[in-house]
């Protein structure tokens, strides 16, 4: 028997709640890591939001650590032993392949070896929203990329579209796969797709992202479209490069690679 159109996404939207969760827990844990209910006077807003990622300031492998753990831990993101299999929300990725188009014969050895913290560049024209047939990947009015879990059916047209490498399926239940659940965050279930938000949970109640707040000072958020506001002022005075910016995806993301560090 035949399925129009409606029915098909009305399934596809009920998958995860029929995967090892209840569909109240789950409505429960989504509205918790939304805005709905957060008064707006404790909200962070901006018309663009945008991160600068100043590498001159990473000095060692914990530091890296620090906010790579941090992030993991408040999205529920499993630690899945295989890398075929691995969930990824901010990670490191060698100079070379995060900004192949800088390569050069007589590119600094102190550049060049230098691990790279990359996530979600949430696009200005972002070609994953572009290509997801049931916008479970949709852009807010604040420039971030989100992610809508129920609405996602696993097509993985997102990930072909991406050419940053940001997101990761589940190609298995993750859940076994969390240590330590956050219970104000929802976990995913298998045959969804899941990627960095910039912590829009935790900008809904007055919070940078985790990564900004454990980064002592590595990394700065704030809204692009302000010529007042920090990132703004960070980027007058700082020369920052974007991952593939050939492409017109115009990253959020912005990094700081050489030059005089300045407290």
């Amino acid at each position: 028997m035949g399925m129009d159109r409606r029915e098909f996404l009305r399934l596809a939207g009920l998958t995860c709640i029929g995967i090892g969760v209840g569909g109240a827990q789950l409505f429960v844990r989504t509205k918790i890591a939304s805005s709905e209910y957060a008064p707006p006077e404790e909200r962070l807003t901006a018309k663009r939001w945008a991160m600068i990622i100043d590498l001159r300031k990473f000095k060692t492998e914990e530091d890296y650590k620090r906010v790579i753990e941090a992030c993991h831990k408040i999205h529920n993101v499993p630690n899945i032993p295989d890398p075929a299999d691995e969930i990824k929300w901010i990670w490191t990725e060698d100079f070379e392949h995060s900004f192949p188009e800088q390569m050069n014969p007589f590119i600094p050895e102190s550049v060049e070896e230098k691990p790279v913290l990359v996530l979600c560049n949430h696009c200005g024209k972002a070609p994953c929203v572009r290509v997801c047939p049931t916008k479970a990947t949709f852009k807010r009015p604040d420039g971030i990329t989100a992610q809508d879990y129920h609405r996602c059916i696993g097509c993985r047209f997102c990930m072909a579209a991406c050419p940053y490498g940001a997101r990761s399926f589940n190609w298995r239940d993750p859940r076994p796969y969390i240590k330590e659940e956050n219970l104000e965050y929802p976990t995913r279930c298998i045959g969804v797709v899941e990627k960095c938000t910039f912590c829009v949970e935790r900008l809904a109640v007055g919070k940078k992202p985790i990564c900004v707040e454990k980064s002592n000072g590595a990394m700065l958020f704030g809204d692009l479209e302000d010529p007042s506001s920090e990132v703004r002022m960070y980027l007058a005075e700082h020369f920052s490069i974007r991952r593939k910016p050939e492409l017109g995806t115009q990253p959020s993301v912005f990094y700081i690679i050489g030059g005089e560090e300045h407290a």
